[in-house]
């Protein structure tokens, strides 16, 4: 990771989300599910979800958007790294930060990934999330979304 310090900030503008789907339609998975610029925009919809920003110097180097309440708090919904900054740690980063914030509300952590995003897996592995199911033709026909999970242990014997 870069020597200099990155910031991680909570956001709820409406611009910041117009930069991060931008920046989503331009890489993949979105580029091979041909998730356009008004779709990728609507990921950032909802009350239940924190949207967080990875910048370095300002500059706009990824971002999170995490659902903290609701019938799945606990999920990452996305984990972006902009393409020319993957392999220096800040998914690493984001992926530790999004832990920890989950930790406070619920016992499980879940990422769901595209079956061909063969680093993304690896990642998640190594940050010891198993894989629990696969979601055939979800976002698109053809492919496949599985999806990871992380626990401290049961829902029942949690507490916050």
């Amino acid at each position: 990771m870069n020597a200099e310090k990155v910031e991680l900030t909570i956001t709820n503008d409406q611009s910041d989300f117009s930069a991060c789907a931008r920046m989503m339609v331009r890489s993949d998975p979105w580029v091979t599910l041909g998730m356009g610029f008004p779709y990728c925009l609507r990921a950032f919809d909802g009350s239940c979800k924190e949207v967080y920003l990875l910048r370095l110097r300002r500059e706009l180097l990824g971002f999170m958007i995490l659902q903290v309440c609701g019938s799945f708090s606990g999920y990452i919904q996305t984990l972006f790294v902009r393409e020319e900054d993957r392999g220096r740690g800040y998914g690493e980063l984001l992926l530790r930060k999004a832990e920890e914030r989950i930790s406070k509300i619920s016992p499980n952590v879940f990422i769901c990934v595209s079956s061909f995003n063969n680093d993304a897996k690896k990642l998640y592995e190594k940050f010891g999330f198993e894989l629990v199911g696969e979601l055939k033709d979800f976002v698109k026909k053809g492919f496949s979304e599985l999806l990871y999970r992380k626990t401290q242990g049961p829902l029942i014997e949690f507490s916050r």
